[in-house]
């Protein structure tokens, strides 16, 4: 009977530990789903400087990207703190896009814009449709509130890897963000922007760097520190324009700036 009750109790205790040690487990350092429902859905344009999503295609998969809402939904406030620096800025932008991707289905395909999703009072991106953290969230906390808040990453380049589901955004790349190749990714997406003279493009006869809203929205991302959107834009003279001479003025972080127009249009490969 001892030996019973023993392993009774003994299990038990197994039991607990088990579940214990699974929710204490850190989130995908991998995304994989995310991963494989991005490479299936979202294409690089044949320039590959901005892409589309097939959110037909995509929606027919809603249960597939709900368990990947759901499972970034399960992330406690202890086991995000717990992870190193990159892990959680992958964690922040991932599912950013993610339940970007979910806000446009709600409504698709009656829309041609992520804004008709808001109203005069309230915004798409001030809606508070999931939990992160433990918490009600809008798009807005993980973007201004956590991934822009001064002194958490300090890392301007986030803007060009998180998408609003709009063709004047920084593509959303058919893959995960990982933080084992965080600066390649970040890079890489800065560059595909940039090299878009649709939204980025120098104009000699102006004088000037006609470049997207993001540098006038959000200046302060790239001022602080003590750094400029001049000299930021200075280290992609070859991405902005193609003659030597007009690169090596965008070199010097003089030229003025102007912006262009942002295109509202929803990213859709229809």
């Amino acid at each position: 009977m001892r030996r019973v009750l023993g392993r009774l109790v003994l299990g038990a205790v197994l039991a607990v530990a088990a579940v214990s040690a699974a929710r204490a487990a850190p989130p995908d350092p991998a995304h994989a789903a995310l991963d494989a429902l991005l490479r299936r859905h979202v294409a690089w344009n044949a320039a590959g400087t901005a892409s589309t999503v097939d959110y037909r295609a995509l929606g027919a998969e809603r249960e597939s990207l709900r368990r990947v809402l759901d499972a970034y939904e399960a992330v406690t406030r202890a086991e995000y703190e717990a992870l190193p620096r990159d892990q959680r800025f992958a964690f922040l932008v991932n599912a950013y896009n993610a339940f970007t991707l979910e806000l446009v289905l709600t409504r698709y395909p009656d829309l041609k814009s992520i804004k008709d999703l808001g109203s005069l009072i309230r915004s798409p991106w001030k809606q508070r449709f999931f939990r992160l953290l433990g918490e009600p969230r809008h798009l807005d906390d993980l973007e201004h509130g956590m991934l822009r808040a001064p002194g958490a990453f300090d890392e301007p380049r986030v803007h060009f890897v998180v998408n609003c589901a709009s063709v004047g955004c920084p593509a959303l790349r058919p893959e995960a963000i990982v933080a084992a190749r965080l600066d390649a990714q970040l890079e890489d997406s800065t560059r595909r922007f940039l090299r878009d003279p649709s939204r980025n493009r120098f104009d000699p006869r102006a004088g000037r760097l006609e470049v997207s809203k993001i540098f006038d929205w959000f200046r302060e991302d790239w001022e602080r520190g003590g750094g400029t959107r001049e000299r930021f834009l200075a280290r992609y003279a070859e991405q902005l324009a193609g003659d030597e001479a007009d690169r090596a003025r965008i070199r010097e972080a003089r030229v003025p700036l102007g912006f262009l127009e942002y295109d509202w249009r929803l990213n859709d490969r229809r």
